[in-house]
Order: C-alpha cells, then sequence, then structure tokens
C-alpha cells in the first residue's frame, strides 16, 4: 500500500508539474470553437474523429498552446512586467503569426497525408487565405483568453498579498501602540505605591491588592483586540479606586456608570483607561480650592457615550494639549484604526476644566477563552 501512494503522489505531481490537466480545456475549447463557426456540435465532434480532420484539429491545439505558453511564461515576464510594451507587442504579432502559420500548414498536412486534394477535403473555395482566416482568429482569441486569465490571477494574488501585509502591518502598529501605553501605565502606579508606601503602609498594602488585579487582567483576560465591555468597565473601576486611594483629600475623583452592563457589547481593551489617566496626570493642583475629576459612562442601545472632565488651572489644558505625547495621540490612532467612522472624540480645553466626550458605536461581543493562571 505505502508503495502504490507514493506512485500516485508521483504521478499527481507530475501531472501537475507538466500542466497536463490544461489539456482537456484545449480541446474543449477548439470544439466549441469550432462549433461557433460551423454551428453544428455533432458535426463538429463527427469531424474531429475522422483522421484527416482530427490531424487539422491537433495542429489548432498544439500550436495555439505553444504560443499561449511562450506569451504567458516568456513574453510577459521578460518585457510586459518590464514595461517594455514595444518589445513585447512586437514579439506578441509574431509569435500569433507564426503559430497561426502553423495550423494553415496543417490543412496541407492533412491532405497530404490523406492523399487527398485541398479541394475535396476542404471545399473547391478552401485556399490559403481561407485557412489563414479561420486560424488568425482563433489564435488571438486563445492568446487573449489565456493572457486574460493569466492576468487577472495575478492581479487576484497580488491585492490578497497586499490586504495580507495591509492586516500584518495593522496588527503590528496596534501591538506596538497597546505596549507603548502599558509602560506608561505600569510606572506611573508603581510611582503611586511607592509614594503611599511611605505615607501609609496601610492604604499602600490596599493600592498593591488592586494593582495586582490590574495586573492580572491586563496580562491575562485583555490579549484580544475586543473584550467584553463590562471587563472594562470593571477594570476602570478598579483604576479609579486605586486612584482614589493615593490623591490627596482635596481631590474628589466621581464615577457614574450604568448599575448593569449587558454582556452583548464589547469594546477595544485600554480606550477609555486613557482619558481616565489623562485626567488624573493633568488635574488641578489648587490648595484653596477644591480639585475634582468626573467620569461619566453611558449606553444608548449600541451606542457608548464616555466623558471625562477634570479641574485644571489655567493654561494647564492647552499644555496637554501641547504636549499630545503618548496619552490623547496614542488612543486617537487607536480609534482611527479600531473604529473608522465609528467614533465622534470631542475634547473642549478652557482655564478652569478640561472635558473629553467621546461617542462610539460598540462591536458585538464574541466570547474567547481566556488564560489563567494559579
Amino acid at each position: 500500500m505505502p508503495r502504490a501512494f507514493s506512485y500516485s503522489q508521483l504521478s499527481r505531481s507530475w501531472f501537475v508539474k507538466y500542466k497536463l490537466y490544461h489539456l482537456p480545456f484545449w480541446f474543449l475549447y477548439h470544439y466549441l470553437w469550432w462549433v461557433v463557426t460551423l454551428g453544428n456540435p455533432v458535426r463538429v465532434f463527427e469531424s474531429l474523429v475522422v483522421l484527416p480532420y482530427a490531424l487539422k484539429y491537433s495542429f489548432y491545439v498544439i500550436f495555439q498552446a505553444l504560443a499561449v505558453y511562450f506569451n504567458l511564461y516568456y513574453l510577459i515576464p521578460r518585457y510586459l512586467e518590464k514595461s517594455q510594451f514595444a518589445t513585447y507587442i512586437a514579439c506578441l504579432v509574431l509569435t500569433v503569426l507564426w503559430a497561426t502559420l502553423c495550423i494553415v500548414g496543417g490543412y496541407y498536412f492533412s491532405a497530404y497525408l490523406s492523399g487527398r486534394t485541398i479541394a475535396d477535403l476542404y471545399g473547391q473555395s478552401a485556399c490559403f487565405n481561407t485557412f489563414f482566416s479561420n486560424a488568425l482568429p482563433s489564435t488571438v482569441a486563445s492568446t487573449t483568453l489565456a493572457m486574460s486569465i493569466k492576468l487577472t490571477k495575478n492581479w487576484i494574488q497580488t491585492r490578497q498579498r497586499q490586504q495580507l501585509l495591509e492586516k500584518e502591518k495593522l496588527e503590528a502598529e496596534l501591538t506596538f501602540l497597546k505596549n507603548q501605553f502599558n509602560p506608561h501605565f505600569l510606572f506611573n502606579t508603581i510611582n503611586s505605591i511607592f509614594f503611599l508606601i511611605h505615607k501609609n503602609p496601610d492604604m499602600a498594602s490596599e493600592s498593591l491588592a488592586k494593582f495586582s488585579g490590574l495586573l492580572r487582567y491586563q496580562l491575562y483576560e485583555c490579549n484580544d483586540r475586543h473584550i467584553p465591555l463590562v471587563n472594562e468597565v470593571t477594570y476602570l473601576e478598579n483604576f479609579i479606586e486605586l486612584e482614589k486611594l493615593r490623591q490627596n483629600s482635596n481631590v474628589t475623583v466621581r464615577f457614574e456608570s450604568p448599575r448593569s452592563i449587558s454582556g452583548q457589547w464589547s469594546i477595544a481593551p485600554f480606550i477609555l483607561l486613557t482619558f481616565v489617566e489623562n485626567a488624573v496626570k493633568h488635574v488641578s493642583k489648587h490648595a484653596d480650592k477644591p480639585n475634582w475629576i468626573r467620569v461619566k459612562l453611558a449606553l444608548d442601545g449600541q451606542k457608548l457615550h464616555f466623558s471625562v472632565v477634570n479641574s485644571t488651572s489655567p493654561n494647564a489644558s492647552s499644555e496637554v494639549i501641547r504636549q499630545g505625547g503618548i496619552g490623547l495621540k496614542n488612543v486617537q490612532r487607536r480609534l482611527d484604526l479600531l473604529y473608522p467612522e465609528q467614533y465622534e472624540l470631542t475634547i473642549q480645553h478652557g482655564q478652569h476644566q478640561f472635558e473629553v466626550k467621546l461617542a462610539l458605536t460598540l462591536s458585538d461581543c464574541i466570547v474567547t477563552p481566556t488564560l489563567q493562571i494559579a
């Protein structure tokens, strides 16, 4: 059995390598061509099995196939793909004429082998011009058809490669942007906990526990492009609670969200957090005035409405816009990539407050298994 299988594989490989599967196509193509020319499929079939006519038919098949493959595998790669159009057209015309003349020779060769005259085989009006006028359109048609199929196939393959490259480039860019954000968040939070260790050890311990939960989420639960919205909101709540623990008493952080969030919707991870972290970083530091951050999340069907407003010192909000950096530019780029024409982002900055509003069309949630650790 293994021996028979290897022979079968070898035969199939040889069959594909030498393109023998093209033979049925060529016989069928020429049969249909003669059916269109003569208008009688039965008569065409009967003429093809008679030796003189079958020999003439084989000249059509062989020499047109040679012309087609010479064009596809030599002329096109050597001249057309290198933009040598004049040389390519001249060589193609000569190839078509050569194949046509060889096919015309098939008429005379079949008559010679059969021992009959041209007039006896093909009619009293048969002559070189008649044979040439039959062979030339057929050769041009077969060459054009094959070239159209080849060029269309090449175009589809090139288009698929371009789409694959664009997808890989997009994935790499999104991964880079996400990884660019993660160290920023980690360093900020570690610095906060380090500050709390000296100020309030108990609060630092609680912050460290929350930070551990955030890391678990970040490392093991949000590796997909989209995650359930309810998970992201829970993560956001924990982050805000962590910030409340480390902020001074004169900074008030308030977060409003629906009591229950459907698991139907999903969102890209860390989209919302960037705006909250930006507000925490640039909230006002007044000693004699309240300092505040207000975060609000609302759902209207598939539409998410998210706003972050924070108090700020005069001219400080314009500094946030001017600096840009990892925060706002990062999230805007991710929104452009992940939600093209599906979001509205408004940033308003005044002397006393900085406000960000995001309206986003959510995606349907597709649940995928997440990696668990002990």
